[in-house]
């Protein structure tokens, strides 16, 4: 049955892919509305062969609306959700407005799908860091039972939005030409640098996004007693991050039954021919929906432990891409 779709925050990166997406995978689109800011109002954006106008967000464009997806920065989620929801909408919510609420599931659909079938009117979509380590995590926790995480991430610019690449982009050039530029996504250079802040510092010593990935990683398992250390460093890549992950599980895995695992699991792609030169980078990842899992290896410190390597495109399945899939459960009732 087809849909009558809202993407909300249409004309940001986020949301130009979504749009992309949904004519890609062939979403079943009754209507679809953009909706932005006034500051994009007489923009036309093409879907379908079509040029439709953006129209402006308030609660009157939610009307008739099935599934409104919304990209777009946490306080103004805060706003538009109560309003989707009180017309009638389902919002799958890409920002971290609503996450841990306890009435609004938290779903990346190779992992949680059935967590669908419990929303209030509103879902929501994890951290683009959690959602690409879960779904490496799924075959083995369900193998074997994950008990302890520790992930050290390697995050792209794109991850701070097209400020975010332009930093990279320009900052590198005047590194090279020996010239000053004025940062405005990052507080410290990001060109030919690492910075190992991602988000404000908390009282524990983690950051907000750190601190994410251990609650958000909890409540998809719906496991509360899963140990997760992480450590968020931004990278000077463009796009895809990149996981070291080593995972503990209560029985042994061999490095052999994790490769079957990985393999044979939904979402998951693996590159492991090490003596190749075969594994995940963001060069061999960008612009593709999997996970992407390689370097797989016995933690030689520690008993039914494994360490592995994980990259995805942190705007597609990070983002654009799981928030559709949760669209499509919701089109099509099969969660």
């Amino acid at each position: 049955m087809k849909k009558n779709i809202a993407i909300v925050g249409a004309t940001g990166a986020v949301g130009t892919l979504v749009k992309k997406l949904l004519e890609a995978r062939e979403f079943p689109v009754g209507k679809i509305k953009f909706l932005a800011s006034a500051r994009s109002l007489g923009r036309k954006l093409e879907f379908a062969g079509e040029q439709i106008p953006v129209e402006l967000m308030n609660p009157e464009a939610f009307k008739g609306i099935d599934i409104a997806i919304g990209s777009t920065p946490d306080e103004i989620a805060r706003e538009f959700v109560p309003w989707a929801v009180a017309a009638g909408a389902v919002v799958v919510d890409e920002s971290a407005a609503h996450r841990m609420l306890p009435h609004v599931p938290l779903v990346v659909p190779e992992v949680n799908s059935e967590a669908i079938a419990g929303h209030q009117g509103i879902i929501a979509s994890p951290n683009c860091s959690t959602t690409q380590m879960v779904v490496a995590m799924k075959p083995l926790h369900d193998a074997a039972r994950i008990r302890r995480v520790v992930v050290t991430t390697y995050q792209a610019t794109s991850g701070a939005g097209l400020a975010g690449d332009v930093d990279l982009l320009e900052g590198s050039r005047a590194a090279l030409d020996q010239q000053e530029w004025k940062y405005q996504a990052f507080s410290h250079p990001i060109a030919f640098n690492v910075v190992p802040q991602i988000g404000s510092f908390q009282d524990n010593g983690y950051t907000s996004e750190e601190m994410k990935m251990v609650l958000e990683t909890r409540k998809i398992f719906a496991d509360e007693t899963i140990d997760v250390c992480p450590t968020c460093v931004r990278v000077p890549v463009r796009n895809c991050h990149s996981e070291s992950i080593v995972v503990e599980t209560e029985s042994p895995v061999s490095v052999a039954q994790a490769r079957s695992l990985f393999e044979a699991a939904s979402g998951i792609r693996v590159l492991d021919e090490p003596d190749s030169g075969v594994y995940p980078m963001p060069g061999n990842c960008d612009d593709r929906d999997d996970v992407f899992v390689g370097r797989i290896r016995r933690d030689i410190s520690r008993e039914n432990s494994l360490a592995f390597w994980c990259v995805s495109d942190n705007l597609r399945k990070g983002a654009a891409t799981n928030a559709v899939q949760i669209a499509e459960r919701l089109a099509s009732g099969d969660y």
